[in-house]
């Protein structure tokens, strides 16, 4: 399915929310250079190689969709946009917020309010404090899904096929996920 189908199958289940996130998926082939030079599918903030994959949580932290993989030199909000935010978008407007980390800042979707730089989150009004904490537990489900994609299949684990195939593995443990249950 994609995302459309999946966000009308939420809607009409009566979810509440959907949780956006990605992860990595790391591989050890090498498969382009970015401009700089440096490889398009490493990633200096996880110091590996790997796709970055955005997936879609239900409530109850299982993964009803993952995206294409894009190199992991790719930030979360951009392959976000690539790949989920237009769909989320209608899906909001529908009734369907999205939840997501501070990643994601400046995609228009439900996330933690960011405390001003120095100061300590205590400096924010306890009604913001409140609403990010909500959002931070009610997201953390999220992570929940990411550990059921990657950890429950050898295979997402460490791809050792060319990195466009990312993609196509992690759908595949997503379907094997479905038939386990």
């Amino acid at each position: 399915m994609d995302l459309h189908e999946v966000l009308d199958h939420c809607r009409r289940e009566g979810m509440a929310h959907a949780i956006l996130d990605g992860t990595l998926i790391e591989t050890d082939r090498l498969a382009g250079v970015r401009d700089n030079g440096n490889d398009l599918w490493f990633s200096q903030k996880n110091k590996a190689f790997g796709g970055n994959i955005q997936f879609l949580a239900a409530p109850d932290g299982t993964p009803p969709w993952v995206s294409d993989a894009e190199p992991d030199s790719v930030p979360d909000i951009t392959a976000a946009r690539i790949h989920a935010l237009p769909a989320l978008y209608k899906a909001a407007a529908d009734g369907l917020p999205t939840l997501a980390d501070k990643g994601y800042i400046g995609a228009g979707i439900l996330l933690p309010v960011r405390h001003a730089k120095g100061q300590s989150e205590q400096a924010l009004h306890a009604d913001t404090r409140t609403t990010n904490s909500l959002i931070r537990g009610t997201r953390a489900l999220g992570e929940r899904a990411a550990a059921e994609l990657k950890q429950r299949w050898r295979a997402p684990q460490h791809v050792a096929l060319s990195p466009n195939r990312i993609g196509d593995i992690a759908r595949a443990a997503l379907a094997l996920n479905g038939i386990w249950k």
